[in-house]
Formats: structure tokens, sequence, C-alpha cells
């Protein structure tokens, strides 16, 4: 449990009380848990560093089952980003190209990010200049969408960029 209820908050003698249904203050241990037992209620330690700790008279299953929805709630609100590839020769042809700059559009347009690479195969690593001007191109084209994170770079037989997609 994140939080002791009832008899299980040990060496206090005092405790400040909060919430909805009591008068905010500090009174002592005892009269904090009477007040709760004559609600029906727990009294639950919110917070335990402080002087003296504080405490709220709530229904402790009622309390862990919203707690627990709204991190449901939360998690299924957030996104997952996901990293979409795109790989390219060194000598793509426009038509090959354009197809997947359109697929790269679509993706960026969906929220995700877009990892374009040149793979350079055999001896075309000569070609390093076409494989960064095809990433230039590609970053320029897909420049309304997305923004490049870094400028392409050359990672072993392969040369990179990430795309993020803009707001």
């Amino acid at each position: 449990m994140p939080n002791r209820i009832n008899d299980k908050i040990h060496g206090v003698k005092e405790v400040r009380l909060v919430g909805d249904n009591v008068e905010q203050g500090i009174y002592p241990f005892e009269v904090a848990m009477r007040m709760a037992d004559d609600q029906n209620l727990d009294l639950v330690e919110i917070s335990a560093s402080a002087v003296p700790p504080v405490c709220r008279i709530l229904d402790y299953q009622k309390f862990l089952y919203q707690k627990k929805r709204k991190e449901k709630e939360q998690k299924q609100n957030s996104k997952k980003i996901e990293i979409k590839e795109i790989r390219f020769g060194p000598q793509t042809d426009d038509h090959d190209y354009n197809f997947k700059l359109k697929h790269a559009e679509g993706f960026l347009k969906d929220g995700n990010k877009v990892k374009a690479y040149v793979f350079f195969r055999g001896r075309s690593i000569l070609f390093k200049e076409q494989g960064e001007l095809l990433l230039a191109r590609f970053c320029n084209d897909l420049s309304e969408v997305g923004k490049p994170e870094a400028m392409p770079k050359l990672e072993g037989k392969r040369m990179i960029v990430m795309l993020t997609p803009k707001k």
C-alpha cells in the first residue's frame, strides 16, 4: 500500500486534517481516528514527511479505484510515437523517390517519426555525395510536415537522417 491508513499510522501524536467533509486543522491522532470512525470512513495519510503528517478522511477503496482509473485514462490519452524507416539506394529513381516521399509524408502527418537512410552496398560507398544530396532533397521536400533533427550523418554503410513531425 502506498498510503498508510487507520491503525497503520504509527508514532504520531497529532495530524493535520484536510478534505471536504471535515474542518481543516491540526488534531490529536485519537480525535482524528474517532472522526473517521464516526463517518464510517478511513483516515488516510497523504503526506508522511510533513510535520505534522497530513491526513484525509475518505473511503480508501474508492480513493484507490479513482486513482487507478485516472492512471488508465492518462495512459489511453498518451500517444506512442513510432519510428518508421524509409530506405533509399544511392541511385534511387524519381518514381521510387516520389513513392517513398508520399509514404513519409503520411507517416509524419500521423505523428510518427521518420528515419530515412541511404544504404551503400559494396563500392557504392564512393557515392556519399549523392546520398547526402538525396537526403537533403528529401528533408527539403518534407519541410512543410516535418523537420530534420540533425544533418545527415554516415554510420557504417548507412547515411541516416531523422525527421520529426511539426506540430
